[in-house]
């Protein structure tokens, strides 16, 4: 059995599906930014499968970038949450709009 280009899109679609149930579900605001690490890796799973199967680079220039954005948004991303949880520890998603002001 051989693992062609259409498992690992398959794969991809699950783990999107996945973070985007988790991200429509779940109201913890650290859940919520782990969905959305998940989708982000299916797109990249995506973009290096469908890259290889056509033999192009574009794929992996792609992952590249969507990479060093996912890596802007944990960093950033966490460190809000964690100042919230320290201020708010039983904080969810609805509360965080009462805190914008």
């Amino acid at each position: 059995m051989t693992v062609t280009t259409t498992w690992y899109l398959v794969l991809a679609a699950v783990l999107f599906s996945t973070g985007s149930v988790g991200l429509l579900v779940r109201r913890n605001p650290l859940v919520m930014v782990m969905c959305v690490e998940l989708m982000l890796n299916a797109v990249n799973l995506t973009f290096v499968s469908v890259g290889t199967h056509l033999g192009d680079l574009g794929g992996q220039l792609a992952v590249f970038f969507v990479l060093v954005v996912a890596a802007a948004e944990v960093v950033v991303g966490l460190a809000l949450i964690v100042a919230i949880m320290r201020r708010r520890p039983g904080a969810t998603a609805d509360d965080l709009s009462l805190l914008g002001g």
